[in-house]
């Protein structure tokens, strides 16, 4: 597989520019051709009235990963265009886990997929949603 066109410290440093990634704390796990896998620590104010992580919270984690695995094959000037996401059962654990691919990428768009887990303290792990985006170049 080619090297990514962004790379792991490019990743971290893009995501610490992000105000917002940086009041949830995310952080960029992995970063290789192709993907990109985010993570967020579960804590008691990412939580909706029923104890479950709150959808939103869902959403941006896919959103951003979905944009880390399209820039990945086509540079860090990137913009989502789209996305869906089902949520698939609560989310509940210790670690949110974003695993992003990106599937198909052409000069102007990327089109890329994300599975969400939520990792239990004892490390057991649960996909809780699932997500597709279309990822734009800006150029």
């Amino acid at each position: 597989m080619s090297a990514p066109a962004i790379d792991l410290d490019t990743a971290r440093r893009g995501l610490a520019s992000q105000p917002f990634a940086v009041l949830l704390g995310t952080r960029v796990a992995a970063v290789e051709a192709g993907r990109a896998v985010l993570e967020v620590d579960v804590r008691p104010d990412l939580l909706q009235q029923n104890g479950f992580v709150h959808g939103g919270v869902l959403a941006y984690l896919a959103d951003n990963a979905l944009t880390f695995a399209a820039g990945t094959l086509v540079g860090p000037d990137v913009l989502t265009a789209g996305l869906t996401i089902s949520y698939l059962r609560p989310a509940a654990g210790a670690v949110l886990r974003a695993d992003a691919v990106a599937e198909h990428a052409t000069a102007r768009q990327v089109l890329s997929r994300c599975d969400i887990v939520a990792v239990a303290e004892d490390g057991t792990e649960r996909v809780v949603a699932a997500a597709q985006g279309t990822v734009a170049v800006r150029r």
